[in-house]
C-alpha cells in the first residue's frame, strides 16, 4: 500500500493526461460527425463510429481507474470506510464521468444517435470541470467554470477532430478533399477561439500577477503549455494556407497538410499531459511565499564555465551518511517517510557532474546525426544511435546515488520512489530507441514501423518529462530545477516531431526538418552541459 501511495502523484497525473487525450478524441470526433455540412460517406461514418467507440471505451476505463486509484490512496492514508470513500467529491466525479463515457460507448456500439453520444460526452465535460481549479475558487467560480468548459471543449474539437479529418481525407476525389478541408477549417477556427478565450481568462485569474509566470511551478508549466500552443497555431496556420490553395485549385496535393496534421496531433496530445500537470499544481496566486525572483531564475539559467567533469566522493553525499542510510533501508521494506537530508555542496556537485557528462553524450549524438547528412561522413556517423547505450549505462549507474550499484538500496525496492521509477523508465526508453534507430540506420529493420520508433519514443519521453517531479522539500528549489528541465522537454518535442516530418514529408519540409531535429538534439546536449543547481 505504501508503494502505491508513494507513486500516486505521478500515476494520477499520467492517468489524467490519458483521460484528457481520450476526452479530446471522443468529443472532437463527435463534433466532426455531428456539426452541419458532413459529406454523406457511409464508409467514413462507419469507420469513424468504430474509432469513437474505442475512444469512449478507453475514456470510461480511464475515469474508472482514476476513481479507483483515488479511493485506494484515501483508504491507505485516511483509513476511511467504503461509504465515505464513495462520498468524496473527486471520486464521485470520476465515477459519474466513467458512467457517462460508458453510456456514450454503448450508444456508438449499438449504432445509436451520434447526437445523443455527443450530448453524453458534453455532459461528461461539464462534470469533469467540477474537479478542476475553477470549481474550487471562492470568487468568480461561475465564470471560471464556463471558461474551463470552453477551453476544454475548444481543445477537444480542434485536436481531437484532426484524426477524423485525416480519416476523411482518404476519400479520393479532389472535390471531396476541398470540401472536407474547408469544413474542418471552420470548425478549427471556432474551436481555437473557445480555447484561447477560456484559457486567457483562466490564466489571468490563476496567475494573479505577471511575476508568477517565472516565480512559481504553475507559471513555468503554463509557459511550457503556451509554447506548445504557439507551435500548434503555427502548424494550423500553415495548413490553413494549404486549405486556401486547395480551394483555388482542387488538384493541390494534401500531403503536406496531412503530415503537419499528424504533428498537430502529437503536439496536441503533449499539451494534454502539460494540462494534466497543471491540474496537480496549486494556482500561482495561492502560492505567495517560496517564489523565485527574476534574478534567481536568470542566475540559474545563465550558462557558465567551467563545466563539471570530475565527480565528488560518493561517501561525502548527504544520502550516504549512516543515519539516513539506516532509515532509508527501513523505509524500503515498511511504510513510513524518511525526510530527505539537507543538500550539501557535494550533492549539488554530484548532480551537476551527471548532467554535464550526459550533455557530452547528447551533443556528440546531435553532431554525428548532422554529419550523417554528408555522404563522405555517413558511413561512420550513421552509428550515432549507439551513443545512446553509453548514455543509458551512465544514467543507470549515476542517476540515483542511493541505489545499487553505488548506493545502499537494492534495485527492486528503490522503485518505490516515483522519481527513481521515472529515471529507470527513461533508461529503458533510451536503450530501446537507441537500438531501434541503429538498426534503422544500418537498414536492418525491415518493418515499415521501425523508423518511427525513434521519433515517437523521443516525443513520449518529452511528454513524460513535463510530468516529472523532484519532490524536494523546498518549492522554490524544486522550481529552479524544473525551470532548467522544462526547455529540455520542449526541445525533446521538437526533436521527435521534426524527425517525424523528416521521415513522412517530402521536398523542402523534409529537408528542413532533417536539419532541425539533429540541431535540436545537440541543443539539448548544450542545455545539459551548462546545467547548474547553485
Amino acid at each position: 500500500m505504501q508503494l502505491f501511495i508513494d507513486i500516486y502523484g505521478f500515476l494520477s497525473v499520467t492517468l489524467r493526461g490519458l483521460i484528457l487525450a481520450a476526452q479530446a478524441l471522443s468529443l472532437g470526433g463527435l463534433a466532426y460527425l455531428t456539426l452541419p455540412g458532413l459529406a454523406a460517406d457511409t464508409g467514413f461514418v462507419g469507420r469513424a463510429r468504430r474509432a469513437l467507440f474505442y475512444c469512449a471505451a478507453a475514456l470510461a476505463l480511464g475515469e474508472a481507474l482514476s476513481g479507483l486509484a483515488l479511493m485506494t490512496m484515501l483508504a491507505g492514508t485516511l483509513q476511511l470506510p467504503l461509504p465515505q470513500l464513495l462520498g468524496a467529491a473527486a471520486v464521485r466525479i470520476d465515477l459519474v464521468a466513467a458512467a457517462l463515457a460508458a453510456a456514450a460507448a454503448s450508444v456508438l456500439r449499438t449504432q445509436g444517435s451520434l447526437r445523443l453520444a455527443a450530448a453524453l460526452t458534453l455532459a461528461l465535460f461539464a462534470v469533469e470541470v467540477g474537479a478542476t481549479h475553477a470549481a474550487s475558487r471562492l470568487d468568480d467560480s461561475a465564470r471560471l467554470y464556463v471558461a474551463e468548459l470552453a477551453h476544454l471543449a475548444g481543445a477537444a474539437a480542434w485536436i481531437g477532430g484532426i484524426p477524423f479529418l485525416l480519416l476523411d481525407l482518404r476519400q479520393g476525389a479532389p472535390e471531396a478533399r476541398r470540401f472536407i478541408v474547408a469544413r474542418f477549417s471552420r470548425i478549427a477556427m471556432g474551436a481555437v477561439a473557445l480555447l484561447l478565450g477560456g484559457g486567457i481568462f483562466m490564466a489571468i485569474d490563476y496567475l494573479g500577477e505577471p511575476a508568477a509566470l517565472f516565480g512559481t511551478s504553475y507559471g513555468v508549466m503554463l509557459m511550457a503549455k503556451i509554447a506548445l500552443l504557439l507551435a500548434l497555431l503555427l502548424l494550423g496556420g500553415m495548413n490553413f494556407l494549404t486549405g486556401r490553395r486547395l480551394a483555388r485549385d482542387p488538384a493541390t496535393s494534401t500531403l503536406r497538410l496531412r503530415r503537419f496534421a499528424e504533428v498537430e496531433i502529437g503536439v496536441g496530445l503533449t499539451v494534454m499531459f502539460c494540462a494534466a500537470s497543471l491540474t496537480s499544481l496549486p494556482p500561482a496566486r495561492d502560492l505567495l511565499s517560496y517564489r523565485a525572483s527574476l534574478e534567481e531564475v536568470v542566475d540559474r539559467v545563465t550558462p557558465r564555465l567551467p563545466i563539471r567533469l570530475d565527480s565528488p566522493d560518493h561517501a561525502a553525499l548527504s544520502t550516504s551518511q549512516p543515519s539516513y542510510v539506516e532509515a532509508d533501508v527501513a523505509r524500503a521494506y515498511a511504510a513510513g517517510e524518511v525526510p530527505a537530508p539537507p543538500r550539501n555542496a557535494e550533492d549539488i556537485a554530484w548532480s551537476e557532474y551527471n548532467h554535464h557528462w550526459a550533455g557530452l553524450f547528447v551533443v556528440a549524438m546531435g553532431l554525428m546525426a548532422l554529419a550523417e547528412r554528408s555522404p563522405r561522413l555517413a558511413p561512420v556517423a550513421r552509428h550515432w544511435p549507439l551513443v545512446f547505450l553509453g548514455l543509458a549505462a551512465f544514467v543507470f549507474l549515476r542517476g540515483d546515488e542511493t541505489v545499487w550499484p553505488l548506493g545502499h538500496l537494492g534495485l527492486i525496492e528503490s522503485l518505490r520512489d516515483p522519481e527513481i521509477a521515472q529515471h529507470r523508465f527513461f533508461v529503458l526508453l533510451i536503450i530501446l530507441f537507441g537500438l531501434f534507430e541503429w538498426r534503422v540506420r544500418l537498414g536492418r529493420a525491415q518493418s515499415a514501423w521501425a523508423p518511427y520508433v525513434f521519433p515517437l519514443t523521443v516525443a513520449i519521453a518529452a511528454a513524460f518529462l513535463l510530468t516529472h517531479s523532484h519532490g524536494l522539500a523546498s518549492p522554490k528549489e524544486e522550481l529552479l530545477i524544473e525551470i532548467t528541465h522544462m526547455p529540455l522537454a520542449l526541445v525533446g518535442v521538437t526533436v521527435g516531431w521534426a524527425r517525424w516530418l523528416d521521415l513522412r514529408a517530402d521536398g523542402a519540409v523534409a529537408r528542413v526538418a532533417g536539419y532541425i531535429w539533429p540541431t535540436a538534439l545537440a541543443l539539448a546536449g548544450l542545455m545539459l552541459l551548462f546545467y547548474r543547481e547553485a
